[in-house]
């Protein structure tokens, strides 16, 4: 069987196709990734841009059609933080529907942490006597999951990202040191805010801005997801290539190997908080996966684990 799993994004848009295999597993058909910016605006606006929905409306309309064509059986949505923030959020979904067929289900951040958690459990071999922190940057928030042998699994999503963030402080190219000190200000303050004492093991980092700074660490000619999949990268890295975006104008940042010129405007954000979670955690590496939202998407549909029930409000 075969197995389509949209990720609609603040920043990107994502489609995985998997077929099932005997041993409960599954294999990746084709993987389609387009930035189209969904969340231009809404975070001072609270509604969708025009120009960035039909973007998006046609991505998916594109990426619909292509999952179907190499045979998909079904197709599961999710769209995240935008959706949820945008007041005329349910519209898009009703587009959606009308132009595919296809249902997006607009998830809570605590259900994309749950996803973000059954995609690194099931898509690299950890050991389970050890304490993991899941990071999950994404455009307009970022999800933590943190699982430790015996304990209840933890889970939080934060609204920083690395489209709102670069949306709210970053008005000048490259970045001011001003403007970098109050990126990093604010990262601290919803990290302490998030009340956590950051004592972990190991720590995990999916989604773009993850993989990102991994292809510009590698100087991949060309993004090779099984080579990124796994990959350790040293916190030295991760500041070095922090460094060498929050030095660059725009146009010389859309140069660098490994980085897709789209996402060039919004990276420095997202690195930055990667960079400020390694610093709370004192963590010399950071384990990056590739596998994401979708492929969560796609393990909750074989069934592979229940989510926890809502906390009490």
């Amino acid at each position: 069987m075969k197995i389509g799993a949209l990720d609609v994004g603040t920043n990107t848009v994502l489609m995985l196709v998997a077929e099932t295999t005997g041993d409960g597993g599954a294999r990746r058909v084709i993987d389609l990734a387009r930035i189209t910016r969904l969340g231009k605006g809404v975070d001072h606006n609270h509604r969708l841009d025009p120009s960035a929905a039909l973007r998006t409306l046609d991505a998916i309309a594109e990426f619909v059609d292509q999952a179907r064509a190499a045979g998909a059986e079904k197709i599961v949505a999710a769209g995240t933080a935008t959706l949820r923030d945008a007041a005329d959020g349910e519209n898009f979904i009703r587009r959606v529907r009308e132009r595919t067929g296809v249902e997006l289900e607009i998830v809570s951040g605590e259900t994309e942490a749950w996803l973000s958690y059954l995609a690194v459990m099931r898509g690299l071999r950890l050991d389970p006597s050890k304490r993991l922190l899941i990071i999950d940057i994404g455009g307009g928030s970022t999800e933590f999951i943190r699982a430790e042998p015996g304990a209840k699994l933890q889970m939080e999503s934060l609204q920083i990202g690395s489209v709102r963030l670069t949306e709210r402080i970053i008005q000048h190219d490259p970045p001011s040191p001003r403007e970098a000190a109050d990126l990093r200000l604010a990262i601290d303050a919803e990290l302490t805010g998030l009340g956590w004492k950051f004592e972990t093991d190991l720590l995990v980092g999916i989604a773009g801005t993850v993989t990102t700074v991994c292809a510009v660490a590698l100087q991949m000619e060309t993004y090779d997801p099984d080579r990124v999949h796994g990959h350790v990268l040293s916190r030295q890295e991760v500041e070095r290539v922090l460094g060498l975006f929050g030095s660059m104008p725009l146009a010389e940042r859309r140069k660098l190997k490994g980085l897709d010129p789209a996402r060039a405007d919004v990276i420095f954000a997202g690195t930055a908080i990667l960079e400020r979670v390694m610093s709370e955690a004192d963590m010399t590496s950071v384990t990056v996966s590739d596998q994401g939202v979708r492929w969560g998407l796609l393990w909750r549909e074989l069934g592979a684990g229940a989510q926890p029930p809502p906390k009490p409000s």
